[in-house]
């Protein structure tokens, strides 16, 4: 069992993934990204992308040009697999942990003693073990000896993905200590930002928590923009007012919360 990680196989080219898989290419491991749509592999294996965000033509352009960076329909042999699949929420509101489940056994077959298995999808606390480890268990993989298994979520602002996959701390949670030390050592070796270690579970709930609270406070300030309209009172200048509280910060109402994430993990 060798420590080197030398090649690495992302599942989910969505908003988090590619750009994942394109920064760790630029840094000089072999990566595959893999994806279930034929069209956004061929697209990337063409030096091009599918979804919008600043400066990721450029950096996958130049990751496929390396050779680094490939598509694929299927994963690959590899040292590290990461997990960036969709989460979303099915009839009453449950989570759809069915591509999390999917992606991972996928991997198993290829997954082989000493390796990293890391979930960065946002889920709900236990995940990682329930599932991820579970079903790389069912398939006869040793997680607690021989497979590492962590959870790292991303804490990016669309716009900026770029940026903050290597600026912004990082918390990672193994399911024991040797898969938490395997993990903050990969993440360490292209984040520039403190990456911090906790357990799976725990970095699981530090996720919702924190789009919870974004969710909240951007309710608030909208709740106080209707409040204020209704009697007749400037918005802006009550938040101004308020906000001169050393210990208030409201933001500024809006439409509404939107985006991938803030939408759906509160529930």
């Amino acid at each position: 069992m060798s420590d080197k990680i030398e090649h690495i196989c992302v599942m989910g080219l969505g908003y988090i993934g590619l750009p994942t898989a394109s920064i760790l290419a630029t840094k000089g491991y072999k990566v595959t990204g893999v994806d279930v749509s034929p069209k956004v592999v061929d697209t990337i294996n063409e030096g091009r992308i599918h979804i919008v965000e600043p400066d990721l033509d450029i950096l996958v352009k130049s990751a496929v040009n390396s050779g680094n960076l490939t598509a694929s329909l299927s994963p690959v042999p590899a040292d590290v697999f990461i997990i960036a699949v969709p989460t979303p929420f099915k009839e009453g509101k449950k989570p759809d942990l069915s591509y999390v489940a999917a992606a991972t056994r996928a991997i198993a077959p290829h997954v082989k003693k000493g390796d990293l298995v890391i979930l960065e999808s946002t889920n709900p606390p236990g995940t990682t073990e329930e599932i991820v480890a579970a079903e790389l268990g069912a398939a006869g993989h040793n997680t607690t000896e021989d497979i590492f298994v962590a959870h790292c979520p991303e804490r990016v602002l669309p716009g900026r993905i770029l940026i903050e996959l290597i600026e912004n701390d990082r918390v990672v949670g193994g399911i024991n200590e040797a898969s938490t030390q395997k993990a903050v050592a990969f993440y360490e070796s292209f984040v520039r930002g403190e990456v911090l270690s906790t357990t799976a579970k725990t970095a699981e709930l530090v996720k919702l928590t924190e789009n919870s609270y974004r969710d909240v406070n951007i309710a608030f300030a909208n709740e106080i923009s209707m409040i204020a309209d209704a009697e007749g009172v400037n918005t802006w200048e009550v938040i101004s007012l308020a906000n001169r509280h050393p210990r208030v910060n409201t933001l500024n109402p809006g439409p509404g919360v939107g985006g991938h994430c803030i939408a759906v993990d509160p529930w």
